[in-house]
C-alpha cells in the first residue's frame, strides 16, 4: 500500500514514513492509493473477532511495513479490557427503538479520541525504536484530542508533545486534564485566539519543512492518517453489534467538527461496509451543515467562530474535509489543490453547489448533515436522561438530535458517544440540576498543580517555543 497526496506531490509514501510525517510536502493529507475492498465472506469471518483481532484485520490491509506479527502485538496491547474497561471495547447500547449509543469514552481521557490515540502511542514508540529516532510531536486541541494525545505519549521513548490549545475556551475538566500533567515530555501552549488558530500554526509549522526536518515535527491531528485509521475500527465493530448475525445497512450519527471522525466512517464505507448514511452533526459552528445543505464551504473568522457549550466542535476550518472533496471529485488533485489552496487563502470559501459532484454527496456518499443550539443541547440531555435514564454529554447530544432527524425505517442508527458527561459538567448541572458522575481518579483534578505555558498567535513565537525545549 502506497500514499499519495491530496494535492498532487508526486511522491508516493509507505505507512510508516506517513505515520511520522503528518502533513505531505505540498501541504495535502495522505491519502491511501485505493481503498481494500471487503466483501460480506470477510465481513461474516470478522464479525466475530476480539476488538484487538478486528483492529489488526484491517489495520493490516493498509500496513505493509511493520510485521504482521508485531503488528497484531501493537493491537492486542492497546485494546484491553483493562484500558477501556469492557471486553467489548466499544458496548453498543439500544437506546431505543432502532436508535444505538456507541460507547467509545471509556479510555483514559474519557473521550472517543483515545480510541485512537493510545494506538497511536504505541506505533510511534514502535517505529522510533526501529529507527533509532527521536519525534516532537506538535497538535492543536479543542479540548478532546489534547489530553488523549498527552496520556498516550507521556512517558513514551523518543516523543516530546508540544499542544497547542484556544486558551480559556476548554471546560475546567478539559483544561485540568492537560495542564495538570507533569510529564518533562508533554508542553502545554494555551494560544490567545480559537482552535482554527491553533490549527493554522501547526499546518504553518508543518509547511515550514526546513524547521519540520531540523526538530523532527509529526502531528498527532485526524490530519495523521494513522489516526484516522484507527477510527474505521469501532465502525465495523459498531456495525456487526447493530446487525446481529445479518448484512442489512446501518446508519451512524457522528458529532463533527474537524472532520476526522465521520471521515473514517467514510473510509468504512469506501471499503464495502453496509452503511447507508452518515450524518454529520454540528453544532453553531455549522460549515459543515452549510457545505451538505448548499455546495458552499465557507470558513469562518476567529471573530464569527462561536463558543458552545459543545466546545471540542467549536470548528470552523474542517481540516480532514480535504479527503472527501478529494475523493468527491474523483481524485482530482489540481482542483483539490486550487479549492484548498488558492480559493480558500483568496476568498476564504468555495462553491460546489452548482457542480454535479456535489449531488454525490448524498447519492453516492450517503451524507446528510444537521445543526444543534444550545438549547436542543440541553432539552436532549434532560428527555435522553428521564425516559432512558442514561446521561450524555453536550457532543453526543448533538449527535443524538441529527439521528433522529434522518432515520430510515428498518435501517439501525448508530450515534457515536463523544465524551463523558463529567467532561462538561456545567451543562450537565444546567440541565439536570446536579452534577454528573465523576471517576474516582479525576476526583480534584481541577485543583492539582497546572503546567502551561501561554502564547500569542503567532507561528513563530511557537517555533521558538520548541526550539528552546528541543536543544
Amino acid at each position: 500500500m502506497r500514499y499519495l497526496s491530496t494535492r498532487g506531490h508526486p511522491e508516493r509514501r509507505r505507512f510508516c514514513e506517513i505515520l511520522l510525517e503528518g502533513l505531505a510536502p505540498d501541504g495535502g493529507l495522505y491519502m491511501p492509493e485505493s481503498y481494500p475492498q471487503v466483501d460480506a465472506a470477510t465481513l461474516e469471518r470478522w464479525r466475530a473477532l476480539p476488538y484487538a483481532e478486528l483492529a489488526f484485520e484491517i489495520l493490516s490491509l493498509y500496513i505493509d511495513d511493520i510485521p504482521a506479527d508485531d503488528l497484531r502485538a501493537l493491537c492486542a496491547k492497546t485494546y484491553t479490557p483493562e484500558v477501556f474497561g469492557s471486553e467489548e471495547i466499544v458496548p453498543l447500547r439500544e437506546l431505543e427503538d432502532g436508535v444505538y449509543l456507541e460507547a467509545l469514552s471509556n479510555g483514559p481521557t474519557l473521550a472517543f479520541k483515545d480510541m485512537a490515540m493510545q494506538l497511536l502511542g504505541n506505533l510511534f514508540e514502535y517505529e522510533l525504536g526501529r529507527r533509532g529516532e527521536e519525534l516532537n510531536i506538535l497538535g492543536a486541541t479543542s479540548g478532546d484530542t489534547g489530553s488523549a494525545a498527552e496520556y498516550a505519549m507521556r512517558g513514551k521513548k523518543g516523543v516530546r508533545v508540544f499542544m497547542t490549545s484556544p486558551d480559556g475556551r476548554m471546560s475546567p475538566f478539559q483544561q485540568a486534564q492537560m495542564f495538570s500533567l507533569q510529564d518533562a515530555n508533554i508542553h502545554n501552549i494555551a494560544v490567545a485566539g480559537v482552535f482554527d488558530d491553533c490549527q493554522d500554526i501547526v499546518k504553518a509549522v508543518s509547511n515550514d519543512l526546513a524547521f519540520k526536518r531540523k526538530y523532527k515535527i509529526g502531528t498527532v491531528n485526524s490530519i495523521n492518517w494513522a489516526r484516522l485509521l484507527a477510527q474505521v475500527v469501532y465502525y465495523f465493530a459498531g456495525y456487526f453489534q447493530a446487525t446481529a448475525g445479518s448484512n442489512r445497512q446501518v446508519s451512524f450519527a457522528v458529532p463533527s467538527g474537524n472532520f476526522g471522525n465521520v471521515c473514517a466512517g467514510h473510509v468504512a464505507r469506501q471499503m464495502g461496509l453496509p452503511i447507508h448514511t452518515l450524518v454529520v452533526a454540528t453544532n453553531e459552528n455549522d460549515v459543515l451543515d452549510e457545505f451538505f445543505r448548499t455546495g458552499v464551504y465557507r470558513v469562518r473568522g476567529a471573530a464569527d467562530t462561536h463558543e458552545t457549550s459543545s466546545p471540542s466542535m467549536d470548528i470552523s476550518k474542517a481540516s480532514n474535509f480535504e479527503r472527501f472533496v478529494f475523493d468527491l471529485l474523483g481524485r482530482d488533485t489540481d482542483r483539490v489543490r486550487t479549492l484548498f489552496q488558492d480559493e480558500l487563502g483568496r476568498a476564504g470559501r468555495f462553491d460546489l453547489g452548482t457542480d454535479p459532484a456535489f449531488a454525490q454527496a448524498a447519492t453516492r456518499f450517503g451524507f446528510r448533515s444537521s445543526r444543534s443550539t444550545h438549547e436542543d443541547r440541553i432539552a436532549t440531555i434532560r428527555d435522553t436522561d428521564k425516559r432512558f435514564a442514561t446521561l450524555i454529554d453536550t457532543h453526543t447530544a448533538d449527535g443524538l438530535k441529527a439521528a433522529r432527524e434522518h432515520l430510515t425505517p428498518g435501517v439501525p442508527m448508530v450515534v457515536l458517544e463523544t465524551a463523558l458527561p463529567i467532561k462538561f459538567a456545567a451543562s450537565i448541572v444546567e440541565a439536570l440540576g446536579h452534577e454528573p458522575d465523576r471517576p474516582e481518579r479525576f476526583v480534584g483534578i481541577e485543583d492539582l498543580p497546572k503546567r502551561v505555558t501561554r502564547l500569542p498567535s503567532d507561528v513563530e513565537a511557537v517555533k521558538r517555543y520548541i526550539s528552546e525545549h528541543c536543544d
